[in-house]
């Protein structure tokens, strides 16, 4: 893992001290919440129905053991109990009192931690590939260009005051487990007569307005993309709209002035950019790679397992991914209990989780994108004991990539931009996809849900979507069908109209008693919506 520098150290200190002065102010009343929000939401701390919410970064989602005990604490000594793990590979907390803010910062920046950029309209967390590192399909770790990117972005003086927010993603596997083609840039880093380099992707996103994002350039050399990304920020910070939010994102420039033209504005400022020297020396890179150098791999470890006990066989073929080291195997640990609140986490869970990877893991944690934890460097002979610990704390469910894997923002329950609550559609749904046998008879099904259309849940990239409107003060449900984040990226279309909340969990179960009964061989639910179309399943839902 990366650790901080001097530098870093001073700039999440300082940052701490400048807030603790301005929330002062603010309680003493020499400051409106209007001359304070713009400050506040530059240390991620919202305002929301019942309380603050603060968004802690998690740079392209890794932790250490040591930094998930200091979230548990903070969930234990300033919230309720618990944290909601989110969509970005952060963290958020739901009932923070400003005054305890700048303590709760102090407290991050011991472990350094911090909730910069983690709002307004900069550069935001860096997310990457949660298997990074330990997947045997990736060309190179993609965490040490991340944590680049992240130290390029962190207050950077042109790209602070971007039109929009901006999320970069950061993969290097042909396998997209990031969702990075939905991101205002993307990165994909590959290998080109035994170079590494990145192909680029602009211009996507989700939202009001969900877009793919079009490759930009199939190619830029190692040396060169600090200086590209550059390029390609700043004609976006040029020429994107500041005078509707709801069309200030790139993807709404590159879609307007087309891809071509996106493409010739890039070109032409890179060629300007790569004369000012601004890619760091190949050591800086160098001295970053080496905090990720792998940890020290026991050799000849087994690599089978008892599997006798049916419940650890159940929830060793669901939730353990196979690892490039002989012997170690990557633990997938569920946040998506049945009737639980999708990505939230305890603070004994939080505890929990730190101690298996203090334990088992070199003391390494991650963060996905579907809001679950992974313990990356797991020795296959000590999976039995993580799961009966993991079974134990209700974090043993076996449903990764099923239909209780369930992504879902928190909603009208906690989000003031919501429209529509998530967690009960969770539950309910949930509830009843809880037999294990139909899980896994209708097999891998990403659904997500979003309260409202900033699409928070991904709802545009699930095989089933759900969003969540208001029609005339009632909440109502639209379902989107064949959407995915990955490598076969699509966006969802909406079905039909919407329904209330048991009318769109029977709405689902129809769906996957179609799919049940019209599937081919070896076909995914999105995979059967995609052969037989629309129409079939709007007749099964609607009759």
């Amino acid at each position: 893992m990366y650790r901080y520098d001097s530098y870093d150290q001073a700039m999440v200190e300082a940052r701490v001290a400048e807030f603790r002065d301005q929330a002062e102010r603010r309680l003493a009343g020499a400051m409106t919440e209007d001359q304070f929000k713009p400050l506040r939401l530059m240390n991620g701390l919202y305002l929301q129905l019942h309380a603050y919410m603060l968004r802690v970064a998690v740079p392209y989602g890794t932790l250490s053991a040591v930094q998930m005990r200091m979230l548990a604490h903070i969930a234990r000594k300033y919230d309720k109990d618990y944290g909601h793990f989110t969509t970005r590979q952060n963290l958020q907390y739901n009932w923070i009192k400003l005054e305890d803010a700048a303590d709760i910062l102090a407290d991050l920046a011991s472990v350094e931690m911090h909730a910069i950029q983690t709002s307004g309209n900069c550069i935001r967390n860096i997310s990457a590939d949660q298997y990074a590192g330990v997947s045997a399909d990736e060309v190179t770790d993609p965490r040490p260009w991340a944590e680049l990117l992240r130290q390029w972005s962190s207050f950077h003086p042109e790209f602070t005051y971007l039109p929009r927010k901006f999320k970069i993603a950061v993969i290097a596997s042909p396998e997209d487990r990031a969702a990075m083609r939905l991101h205002d840039i993307g990165l994909e880093l590959v290998e080109r007569d035994g170079a590494i380099g990145a192909r680029v992707f602009a211009g996507g996103g989700m939202g009001r307005t969900p877009m793919i994002a079009p490759e930009i350039r199939d190619f830029v050399a190692e040396s060169e993309i600090i200086s590209y990304l550059e390029a390609c920020l700043r004609v976006y910070n040029r020429y994107g709209r500041r005078d509707n939010k709801y069309k200030a994102r790139i993807k709404i420039l590159v879609h307007e002035i087309g891809v071509d033209a996106y493409r010739h504005q890039v070109e032409e400022e890179f060629a300007h950019m790569n004369t000012l020297g601004l890619d760091p020396p190949p050591a800086e890179l160098e001295r970053i790679r080496a905090c990720f150098a792998p940890p020290a791999y026991e050799a000849g470890l087994p690599t089978e397992v008892d599997r006798s006990d049916p419940d650890f066989a159940l929830w060793h073929d669901t939730q353990v991914a196979p690892h490039k080291v002989p012997g170690y195997a990557i633990v997938n640990v569920s946040l998506k209990p049945v009737e639980g609140i999708p990505g939230d986490a305890t603070s004994a869970q939080m505890d929990l989780m730190a101690d298996l990877a203090e334990r088992y893991s070199f003391s390494e944690l991650r963060v996905t994108h579907a809001q679950n934890i992974v313990l990356p460097h797991v020795p296959v002979r000590d999976l039995p004991a993580i799961w009966a610990a993991l079974d134990e704390a209700g974090l043993g469910s076996a449903n990764l990539d099923l239909i209780n894997d369930i992504i879902a923002c928190p909603g009208l329950d906690y989000c003031s931009l919501a429209n529509a609550r998530s967690i009960p559609v969770a539950q309910k749904i949930a509830k009843r996809f809880a037999d294990p046998a139909k899980q896994r008879d209708i097999g891998e099904l990403k659904l997500k849900i979003s309260g409202c259309i900033n699409a928070c849940g991904h709802h545009h990239a699930g095989h089933i979507g759900i969003l969540g409107v208001d029609r005339k003060g009632v909440e109502n449900y639209q379902l989107l069908f064949g959407g995915s984040g990955a490598q076969d990226v699509s966006i969802g279309k909406i079905i039909g109209p919407g329904f209330d909340e048991d009318g769109v969990v029977d709405a689902i179960e129809k769906a996957t008693n179609l799919y049940l009964s019209r599937r081919a061989e070896g076909e995914r639910f999105v995979d059967t919506y995609r052969r037989i179309g629309m129409e079939p399943f709007k007749e099964a839902i609607y009759g």
